[in-house]
């Protein structure tokens, strides 16, 4: 019974272990080519959108039936950018990161 019991110990070990060794590895290579990218934040107060973290990246307002309202390049780590847009439902897109908001 001891034996079974240290067999499956070491079995599960054993695999849970591995995995977590090649993804080590497979992080320490690639480690040097890849580049920290800052976490991009879109919040919205009023008719005012603060961006972060989204340097050289461009600002993209399309309004609900896919119409592109304006685009904006972001030139700071922190920006304001006041949306002179009339009342609806827009989407703010920067790269991959897509906010939907409301004008009022």
């Amino acid at each position: 019974m001891i034996k079974r019991l240290l067999i499956i110990t070491i079995i599960s070990v054993i695999t849970l272990a591995v995995p977590s060794f090649t993804l080590a590895a497979d992080a320490s290579a690639v480690g040097m080519e890849q580049i920290e990218e800052q976490e991009v934040s879109i919040t919205v107060e009023q008719s005012t959108a603060y961006i972060t973290g989204a340097t050289g990246k461009t600002l993209e307002v399309v309004s609900l039936t896919g119409k592109p309202v304006m685009k904006i390049k972001i030139e700071s780590p922190a920006q304001r950018v006041e949306l002179n847009l009339p009342k609806g439902c827009y989407i703010l897109k920067i790269g991959k990161i897509v906010r939907k908001v409301s004008i009022r």
